[in-house]
């Protein structure tokens, strides 16, 4: 069923639910996916697009917590290890091994012997060694460029990497196999409420002013950095406080910062681990963590501030490789859900485990990882459903992505690529093999994005807006020279019929998604004005 599909059959009586999601990152597809693959007649709706929020715009990091484990959360980093390595197993080429490599400057905390020290205890959790330390020479082998000054060696160690959105994508298709209604640009209403119990809610899609309600006994807000705004309605003491912290990422072409794996450095200012590392042929610095102070409902931008802070870590790993504002392809800040105590921690300090609040029949979930979607959907799952949970939900030995038996590889596709196919869209692959042109969109350059995916979002992935095409079901718009738009002509070529729009609404549409590139995803106009 397609959106309009779902939305008529919930307008004319199929809206009895066992369970509704509200929200569409990555705890609520993972609350989809669990519940509908658990035989739960599941509903989610998300406001905006899918993984609009942080969920397309997280450090795209499946790693284990290690910065999590010096500050004595073992059972956090035991559990998103744990998820790193079963989720490697089960999606190789949507989520992949990294390698990290940590510089040790004399002088610098931590040392290389404590650092190894914790690698140790991480690779036992993983039960798999991939530590190692490299000499000051070597260490300058693995990261050409990298300074010299100070270097007593380096440290390194395996995670994993992601597409945030594309794993968001995957979730929602799994569970939609499994029955589940999935709507985008859907908001959720008032919670309705018999006895003091949930009943159901009401839900607006963005196209039409008249909700809809539908009824459930069980309601799961995995809204993220929003949660505050379901909760506000009701009266139970026990609510969480969500403070919004921002991180923040730069998008370099990865010939001015070429690395082959994931370099970091504790940053000076105030201590917090920084990334450089590679993605899509381009090189990501990230993150920061401050405050937002934003409107929630619009896209957050990043500050003057935090790029100087990003910039001046690149220049100490890599003198050699001056990095100014003019060489930056895009950027893109998250929001973090983090769950406060209120007591005036600095934002580094703040406790990144989940938390969970249950109101009769209402779930809210906020924090957690992106590597422990699973572990987190479960919990509220269990909370949610009650003594009923270990009668009803499937075991959680069960794999998360469904296996399948592939057509054979066509020539034209490279081994790489093709895992990455087969990690991305599963089940689905044969399909959209057959759904366009298999020649690669920007075939000089390192992503191997091909034609046939534009194709297959066009028709099967609920795009509403071209931004949902460009920014999250593909990342052209971020990794490429302003925002693409040399590239929109041919877009425009195979994709506009697929969508159904005419000329008039694709102009709309292209003008609002160089709108929000220009206003979001690249420095603010006072920024770019103050570099030139």
């Amino acid at each position: 069923m397609n959106r309009t599909d779902i939305l008529n059959a919930l307008r004319s009586g199929t809206n009895k639910f066992d369970v509704v999601v509200v929200g569409g990152g990555i705890t609520g597809a993972g609350v989809a996916r669990e519940a509908a693959g658990s035989g739960l007649r599941t509903l989610l709706v998300e406001q905006k697009d899918f993984s609009w929020g942080t969920s397309s715009r997280s450090s795209k990091m499946v790693h284990g917590g290690l910065r999590y484990l010096g500050s004595g959360h073992y059972g956090l980093t035991r559990d998103a290890v744990r998820e790193r390595e079963r989720l490697m197993a089960e999606a190789p080429g949507l989520i992949e091994p990294l390698r990290f490599i940590m510089p040790h400057f004399k002088g610098q905390f931590p040392g290389p012997r404590l650092f190894q020290t914790l690698l140790r205890v991480y690779d036992f959790i993983a039960r798999n060694r991939s530590r190692h330390f490299l000499t000051p020479a070597e260490s300058m082998l693995w990261v050409p460029g990298l300074t010299g000054e100070k270097l007593a060696g380096a440290s390194g160690f395996t995670d994993a990497v992601t597409d945030d959105s594309r794993l968001v994508l995957r979730l929602i298709a799994e569970a939609r196999r499994d029955g589940a209604m999935c709507l985008n640009y859907t908001r959720a209403g008032e919670i309705k409420r018999s006895n003091g119990d949930v009943s159901g809610l009401l839900i607006q899609a963005e196209e039409n002013d008249t909700p809809i309600e539908v009824f459930a006994p069980l309601v799961i807000n995995a809204t993220g950095a929003w949660a505050d705004g379901l909760q506000s309605s009701e009266t139970s003491e026990d609510t969480m406080h969500i403070r919004p912290l921002r991180g923040s990422h730069l998008v370099l072409p990865w010939s001015s910062l070429p690395v082959s794996c994931s370099v970091s450095l504790f940053h000076p200012e105030d201590g917090r681990p920084v990334f450089a590392f590679p993605w899509l042929g381009t090189t990501v610095l990230g993150t920061t963590d401050i405050d937002h102070e934003g409107n929630l409902d619009q896209e957050p931008v990043i500050s003057e501030s935090e790029t100087a802070y990003l910039l001046e870590i690149a220049s100490r790993l890599f003198p050699g490789s001056p990095i100014t504002r003019s060489d930056i392809l895009s950027t893109w800040a998250g929001v973090r859900p983090v769950v406060t105590d209120g007591t005036g921690k600095a934002p580094s300090k703040e406790n990144r485990e989940h938390a969970l609040r249950v109101n009769r029949g209402l779930v809210s979930i906020a924090g957690g990882k992106l590597t422990t979607f699973r572990v987190i959907a479960r919990e509220a799952l269990v909370q949610g459903l009650g003594e009923d949970a270990s009668k009803v939900l499937r075991p959680a030995s069960k794999p998360v992505f469904q296996g399948t038996d592939h057509p054979s590889r066509p020539a034209t596709i490279s081994h790489q690529c093709w895992q990455r196919l087969q990690g991305f869209y599963g089940p689905e692959l044969d399909q959209l093999l057959a759904s366009g042109p298999l020649e690669p969109v920007t075939p000089n350059r390192a992503s191997n994005l091909l034609w046939a995916e534009l194709c297959w979002a066009c028709r099967r992935e609920d795009v509403q807006h071209l931004d949902d095409l460009l920014l999250r079901r593909t990342r052209l718009g971020m990794v490429l020279p302003n925002a693409g738009e040399a590239l929109l002509p041919q877009i425009r070529n195979h994709c506009q019929p697929l969508l159904g729009w005419a000329d008039q609404r694709w102009e709309e549409e292209q003008a609002r998604y160089l709108s929000i590139y220009h206003n979001a995803y690249s420095l603010p106009p006072q920024e770019a004005s103050d570099a030139s």
